[in-house]
């Protein structure tokens, strides 16, 4: 498995110190509500719901670093589209958004 890392937000900041805090920032106050979303739309089955949701959260496993979920993730979405709720692709989200919300609570 992947592990989250800061990267890609060291590129972008380019050593300033206030943008990478400030993306940091973003993520951690982002997340933990889009993760939430997630949820009670997979719980309610609203795959139409869970769709939008795996389409904003997957760009935060890109700026994380987790380039093999984010294409997941991209996969997962499509087949939402489809109206196609894949088991492995769910628990493969799922596993990717644990990792990020352990990552978060480190940074």
């Amino acid at each position: 498995m992947e592990k989250p890392n800061l990267t890609y937000i060291e590129k972008l900041a380019r050593g300033d110190e206030s943008i990478k805090k400030t993306l940091i920032d973003v993520i951690k106050n982002e997340f933990p509500g889009e993760k939430e979303e997630y949820y009670q739309n997979l719980k309610n089955k609203d795959l139409k719901s869970i769709e939008g949701n795996v389409h904003r959260i997957k760009h935060k496993f890109s700026i994380l670093g987790l380039e093999k979920s984010y294409e997941m993730a991209n996969e997962f979405e499509h087949n939402l589209r489809k109206q196609v709720l894949n088991i492995e692709e769910e628990q493969g989200f799922d596993k990717a958004l644990r990792a990020i919300s352990e990552y978060l609570k480190t940074i």
